[in-house]
């Protein structure tokens, strides 16, 4: 029999603590070691129960969840899965987390205490106890120098990610020069959280245009667009003055809204072989065929490889299934798509 998970629950609000408690102690495989009502706290519980996973809120006193968790990736790496509040700042912290190095980001409910609160932070604690901490992990090492403009002349480039996505887009990002072609990009997010992780990347980002997308928004050179989270999908059409993105509101595809799949099979459709695809790290499989239905309409295709991905989950499904041209570490996927040549 397998040893259940431990997890120590870090809130500041005792009524957020049993709800966390009550429902991860429903879900087998789970067992809650220690609850604490702030970082100082949490550090002598964490050196006795040695936990698996740690829930950790925000805005704490003594400590925030943003240096505590500094710490914890630092000293100490373990799981972590951010609980945060479905709010501009408490999106833009969560974001901050994950490219510190959190598994993931639970939204908190604002009014809701009711019995389906916190549905789906089991699945999600049981997800990250698979995981390594990214921090941890050797893709942190220097990648070799990118070359310093595109070799090709894509029309577009689609990029699909979900768990440790944050981090790894980033990096991916940080090595291509201004004025390269538009980027459309899928990272698993709720509202709130894409816009935020959009104007995070374009303070980071000088070289680039980085922005949530809208609806019917012309895509020109050096523009990034973030799919826009919520009810719907962004996908890509081509008009007569070029390529432009659409928000379109459909139910979620591999449970998910917005959908790499439904990014990557418009652009194989509207796009074809003038596309590079790059399918990055992620729980699950969304975006394996959608991967694939470009490959197979012409397109260049990349996924990341086992060793620097946080989950090897969506990158796996697309290498077993014929969908990457390449299978590539994070460090070195910048210049394997600046490199690239087309089909």
């Amino acid at each position: 029999m397998e040893r259940p998970v431990k997890v120590l629950i870090v809130d500041d609000s005792r009524t957020m603590r049993a709800l966390i408690r009550r429902t991860l102690e429903k879900e087998p495989g789970l067992v809650v070691c220690a609850e604490a009502a702030n970082p100082i706290e949490a550090r002598d519980l964490i050196i006795r129960d040695q936990p698996d996973v740690i829930t950790l809120d925000v805005e704490m006193p003594c400590m925030n969840g943003l240096q505590f968790l500094d710490k914890i990736m630092r000293l100490r790496p373990i799981p972590v899965v951010m609980v945060s509040s479905l709010t501009t700042k408490g999106a833009e912290t969560a974001i901050a987390a994950l490219q510190m190095g959190a598994f993931d980001c639970f939204p908190k409910p604002e009014c809701s205490f009711g019995g389906e609160a916190f549905a789906g932070l089991a699945r999600l604690v049981k997800q990250a106890a698979q995981s390594r901490p990214s921090r941890a992990q050797a893709h942190c090492t220097a990648a070799p120098h990118p070359p310093s403009a595109w070799g090709n002349d894509f029309a577009l480039v689609a990029i699909g990610a979900s768990t440790g996505g944050v981090e790894a887009i980033e990096k991916v990002l940080s090595g291509f020069p201004a004025g390269g072609p538009p980027i459309v990009i899928c990272q698993h997010m709720p509202k709130l959280f894409t816009a935020s992780f959009a104007k995070r990347l374009d303070h980071t980002l000088s070289a680039l245009s980085v922005a949530e997308s809208e609806n019917g928004e012309r895509l020109a050179p050096g523009m990034v667009r973030i799919a826009a989270g919520g009810e719907q999908h962004t996908v890509v059409e081509r008009y007569a003055d070029g390529l432009r993105t659409r928000l379109v509101k459909a139910p979620p595809v591999n449970g998910h809204s917005p959908s790499v799949d439904v990014l990557f099979d418009s652009v194989a459709a509207q796009v074809g072989p003038n596309a590079l695809g790059i399918l990055l790290t992620g729980m699950g499989q969304d975006g394996a065929k959608g991967l694939l239905a470009m490959r197979q309409a012409g397109a260049m295709t990349i996924a990341q490889d086992h060793d620097s991905s946080v989950v090897y989950g969506m990158p796996r499904v697309a290498a077993e299934i014929g969908a990457a041209c390449q299978i590539v570490p994070l460090n070195q996927i910048s210049r394997a798509a600046l490199s690239a040549c087309k089909k």
